[in-house]
């Protein structure tokens, strides 16, 4: 990749902070852009509000968009691909073009599959939904609360269905989960990363997996734990991402 130019101010649009250790937000599609970020050392700020509020940066009203200076890039795989550029490197740090087209099928995976099970767990899954409800809506006033909640869960709802995630029911959504963990422990690398070495595809699935991984979804958090080869993987990706690059990997300065 060409050599980078000063970086510009970088502005990352999203929900607010679920002050969380170790999770940056409560959309895994925000998390994706953050480890990415974070991962390549660049320097950003955070610019918290409702996915409608950014509307005049992305018509569809959806979240991650990372300003950067007067350009908005909107959607995490975007993101991650616009700072690569603006880092003057890639993630993988090698040109194989085959190993980037893999590491691009696993991240379609995750952004696709992975991701549509998590919807579901959080929006459909009556576990889960009285905790869900509890901590995606507490900013809200107490009287609009439970009315603004119940529209956004039939709205997500009615996506799985279009989606073919809910629409043979909660067994058969749950069966066909347990058989994509079991597929992906089985393929879990017992040391290092998903492809080998780094890559996106290693940010893509980290952050839809790892937000199952909290008090909200119990039950799927748990399934995910009794896989070790996965869990032990996403431990290691958690840790090489979740600081900045050491200053001597860090690209150039934020221009002024």
């Amino acid at each position: 990749m060409a050599s980078p130019q000063p970086i510009p101010r970088l502005v990352l649009c999203e929900t607010g902070d679920p002050g969380v250790p170790g999770l940056e937000s409560y959309s895994s599609y925000c998390v994706k852009a953050h480890r990415g970020l974070k991962y390549l050392g660049l320097p950003y700020e955070r610019r918290f509000g409702i996915p409608a509020s950014f509307k005049k940066y992305n018509p569809t009203g959806q979240v991650p968009v990372l300003l950067v200076a007067d350009e908005a890039v909107s959607g995490s795989s975007d993101i991650l691909r616009r700072i690569q550029q603006l880092a003057g490197r890639t993630f993988h740090e090698t040109d194989d073009p085959k190993l980037a087209a893999e590491a691009h099928i696993w991240e379609e995976y995750a952004d696709t599959a992975v991701s549509g099970f998590l919807v579901a767990a959080r929006w459909a899954d009556e576990r889960n939904w009285p905790r869900v409800r509890e901590a995606f809506f507490r900013p809200l006033p107490p009287l609009m609360r439970p009315l603004i909640a119940l529209g956004f869960r039939r709205k997500l709802v009615s996506s799985l269905m279009a989606r073919d995630v809910w629409r043979a029911g909660e067994a058969t959504c749950w069966r066909k989960w347990q058989e994509q963990l079991d597929a992906l422990e089985l393929r879990s690398p017992t040391d290092g990363f998903w492809l080998g070495r780094f890559t996106v595809a290693d940010i893509a699935l980290f952050s839809h997996l790892h937000s199952f991984r909290q008090e909200e979804t119990p039950w799927q958090r748990d399934q995910v734990a009794a896989r070790p080869r996965l869990s032990a993987w996403l431990d290691r990706v958690d840790a090489h991402t979740r600081q900045k690059a050491p200053a001597d990997d860090v690209p150039r300065a934020v221009a002024s």
